[in-house]
């Protein structure tokens, strides 16, 4: 069987935040527009705290919870234990890592590309994300830039791909 495009689809903080009490400590209407975009149509592999924050099933999507807890279920999800078990869940359909951190430190490795949305300020949060750029794992190859507006962080829309 072919393997399933998968790409990893986050939106960070310039200083690696990614959450906040189970949120995301900004508010971008532009990104939320972005992320429908990216996401419908495909299978959305998860952790079970970021399935939790969702504020329910999002139309147009698979959801795929990978979950340590082998009792854990909820009604619309697809439960599953490790990464193999989601990618064998999508089969060839593409894939959308949604987080959360040690999620998408999991699928890293087996990702295509990272679409991210660069949060272009320093923010308090709980749960962080190291730079996919650093030490040349991914190179950066588009960025629409995003000025604050609105009373809004300024943020970019970044596609990477591994060089």
């Amino acid at each position: 069987m072919p393997r399933p495009a998968v790409s990893l689809i986050v939106a960070r903080a310039r200083n690696g935040v990614i959450g906040r009490d189970g949120k995301l400590p900004w508010h971008l209407p532009a990104d939320l527009k972005r992320f429908k975009a990216l996401t419908t149509g495909s299978v959305m592999v998860m952790g079970r705290r970021t399935f939790d924050s969702l504020p329910g099933l999002l139309p147009g999507r698979r959801h795929v919870v990978l979950t340590r807890d082998p009792h854990w279920s909820a009604p619309g999800a697809e439960v599953v234990h490790d990464v193999e078990q989601a990618l064998a869940a999508a089969g060839d359909q593409p894939v959308s890592v949604i987080g959360g951190a040690e999620i998408f430190a999991l699928f890293e490795g087996r990702a295509d590309r990272i679409e991210l949305t660069d949060v272009l300020a320093d923010l308090e949060g709980d749960t962080r994300m190291p730079d996919p750029r650093a030490e040349g794992r991914w190179r950066e190859v588009a960025r629409e830039e995003h000025p604050a507006a609105e009373g809004r962080l300024p943020f970019a829309f970044v596609t990477l791909h591994r060089p």
